[in-house]
């Protein structure tokens, strides 16, 4: 396999068990899930430099092997997986093959083109602030942010742990749905009864050509579910609600990465670099109040999606920045993008990007947020979609 789209880090193959609900399917892994005899890099060639070899494969990993895929290699990062844009000052960029004048989304950067491109028939990712979610509506591709804590994480680079999740991509539902098998992810035959609501709050933060172009999926899920309720996702601005995620995020990560940062004194790229320096700067007095909150929105959300409720978002405000773009707009479309992808972070909720269509050129994507363990029912629903 020729990397096309500076996809991978390295390529090497892993071949998969003979049978398996993944038998004959080729994926590629992020760059933070550990592969025996292989260092995991994390985006940074600073903690490539400072750890060794891993000495077992992540179980993430090992699961899909077990099931009958081949891995194939490992994707590009952003670095320490701190980013949403998929752009890396140390690895470069990779290519968006349905939008290549656009960003691909981070930080599971490597994962999304390789899928996109057709190089793989799916790749693993992670999801902590939107990692899967949004490089999927910028690659009009399928992807998702998994319950938080279905999928065990160990032998894989920790950002913030309360947040992190692991995700895939596909390009259709049927692979999609078949990552699924592999982690023990029912899918049920039939939806049962469930409780379609639209987040108007959310659809104002998108542009206007972007909420048209999540008319289709939206109706063909009512015409097939029955109406939607119109609903306010938060009870207050969603900007308090990415507030809250920042600081509860940073914090975290801040806990997790400063012994290495203090010793290794790592050159991280623009951006990145400004996070940490945040992330030092979170203080008790801060945390405490966010923390609360935290749990107020998951109450909250937790009510909300009893009894068959999924919440219909979209996925991004528009289609991906323009590769040129500078520092500072990235940061500006990444802190309005985090307004929409903060909800089911905050809650630990799993959460599809199921592919809607294209404004100037560049895809964009429905969200469908479900109840904690609803995984299975969210893959339902992708298949439903594409056949319909």
């Amino acid at each position: 396999m020729k990397d096309t789209v500076n996809a991978f880090v390295s390529q090497f193959t892993i071949p998969g068990a003979p049978d398996g609900p993944l038998a004959g399917m080729t994926f590629g892994a992020k760059d933070l899930y550990d592969i025996e005899g292989h260092i995991t890099g994390c985006g940074s060639p600073d903690w490539a430099k400072t750890h060794g070899p891993a000495e077992r494969t992540a179980p993430a990993v090992q699961s899909l092997i077990d099931a009958g895929a081949t891995l194939v290699g490992k994707t590009h990062t952003d670095e320490i997986a701190y980013s949403l844009m998929g752009v890396n000052a140390h690895y470069g960029t990779p290519i968006n093959t349905a939008a290549p004048d656009r960003v691909p989304g981070g930080s599971s950067s490597g994962s999304v083109a390789a899928t996109a491109a057709g190089l793989v028939n799916f790749a693993l990712g992670s999801d902590t602030g939107g990692s899967v979610r949004m490089p999927a509506s910028f690659c009009g591709v399928y992807g998702i942010r998994s319950t938080h804590g279905r999928i065990g994480l160990s032998d894989v680079m920790a950002l913030a742990p309360s947040f992190d999740t692991a995700g895939w991509f596909a390009r259709d539902a049927k692979t999609f749905a078949a990552v699924g098998a592999a982690y023990g992810i029912d899918v049920p035959d039939e939806i049962g009864t469930v409780r379609l609501m639209i987040a108007d709050d959310a659809m104002k933060l998108a542009g206007e050509a972007t909420r048209a172009e999540l008319q289709l999926p939206i109706h063909k899920l009512i015409d097939t579910l029955g109406p939607a309720q119109h609903v306010d996702i938060a009870n207050q601005p969603l900007s308090d609600w990415r507030e809250t995620f920042r600081v509860c995020q940073a914090a975290e990560v801040w806990q997790v990465h400063h012994d290495w940062i203090t010793e290794a004194k790592p050159q991280f790229g623009p951006g990145v670099k400004d996070r940490f320096d945040m992330a030092a700067g979170i203080t008790p007095e801060m945390l405490t109040p966010a923390a609360a909150r935290r749990e107020e929105i998951r109450t909250r959300l937790a009510c909300m999606l009893s009894n068959g409720g999924l919440i219909m978002l979209p996925t991004a405000p528009g289609p991906a920045p323009k590769r040129d773009a500078d520092e500072s707009g990235l940061d500006a479309f990444r802190m309005a993008a985090l307004e929409l992808l903060c909800p089911a972070g905050l809650a630990g909720l799993p959460q599809i990007n199921i592919p809607a269509g294209t404004v100037d050129g560049g895809p964009v994507g429905l969200s469908v947020t479900a109840g904690p363990g609803q995984d299975g029912l969210l893959l339902r629903l992708a298949a439903m979609i594409e056949a319909a």
